[in-house]
């Protein structure tokens, strides 16, 4: 299973690497991974942009975004309205930024429709938000470019998570240890498969991170088995125990890594963001290879 989709290259030096958090199912922690991961990425120095394609705007909420802030968001980067760059807003994170998303996005495909280039919307505008970043900031202030794009898709296979897919180098997928698992991960690689063949060449799986991993649960350990057999050395070593401390911190409008940096969750997301860089660096290993 693993050899029909190969690790490729990194971005190009200066440009970030765009990785797409993906799951049709809800409820698996997609929002939470995007939240989370993009923090503890900051934390080890990277500079990270969360771009938040869900209606539901759980990310921008999760970091402390208030609705009434977001006065321009990826439904008006979408709809061409407005530059990605003049939707992203600073968070309480240093070196972490978010362009975030309202209700708006909901109407989007039935605007699109009719629209020859609907499907690259989100490329071109991650494409525009690189551009001159070398030569200075964004709007002007003194920022670093970003090494790390993390798109937090909705939980649905639409024209948003199709745009996510084109836009994205490679996909996150996080996935619950239930029952269930393995039924939705077949239905998404044949998604991104099919984005592959006409959309993004290029794209690829970057890894299966299981989340929401109950000791306490034989059927746990059993997905976890499962899920290692079908995807091989695709699934991330790290594991995303259940933990009350991750699901208390987006009603205080914070990662749970400013909630609480020694609970089990917030470590557990600090080893992910070290096992992604160190894939990465793999990964460009090969590449000068």
């Amino acid at each position: 299973m693993t050899d029909e989709f190969p690790l490729v290259p990194a971005a190009p030096y200066g440009l970030p690497r765009v990785l797409a958090l993906a799951n049709q199912k809800g409820g698996v922690g997609k929002t939470t991974t995007a939240i989370n991961l993009g923090t503890a990425l900051a934390a080890i120095g990277e500079s990270v942009l969360i771009v938040d394609l869900d209606p539901q705007g759980n990310a921008s909420t999760g970091l402390g975004i208030d609705r009434r802030s977001r006065l321009v968001s990826t439904y008006d980067v979408l709809t061409g309205d407005v530059s990605l760059r003049e939707a992203v807003l600073e968070t309480a994170v240093p070196r972490l930024h978010i362009a975030p998303s309202t209700m708006d996005l909901s109407g989007l495909e039935l605007e699109l429709a009719s629209q020859r280039d609907r499907a690259y919307r989100l490329r071109d505008a991650i494409r525009g938000l690189n551009g001159g970043r070398d030569k200075g900031s964004l709007d002007n202030r003194n920022e670093t470019p970003y090494s790390y794009v993390l798109i937090d898709c909705p939980p649905s296979l639409n024209l948003i998570t199709v745009n996510a897919m084109a836009a994205a180098n490679a996909i996150l997928v996080p996935l619950q240890c239930e029952f269930f698992a393995l039924e939705g991960l077949s239905q998404l690689l044949k998604t991104v498969e099919q984005v592959r063949t006409t959309l993004n060449p290029q794209l690829t799986i970057h890894g299966i991170v299981l989340t929401m991993f109950d000791s306490r649960n034989n059927l746990s350990a059993q997905v976890v088995q499962d899920v290692r057999q079908f995807m091989g050395d695709k699934v991330y070593e790290t594991i995303i125990p259940r933990n009350v401390r991750v699901s208390e911190a987006p009603s205080y409008g914070k990662p749970v890594l400013l909630y609480d940096l020694k609970c089990v969750g917030s470590q557990a997301y600090l080893r992910l963001a070290s096992e992604i860089i160190q894939r990465e660096r793999a990964l460009r290993a090969t590449a000068a290879a």
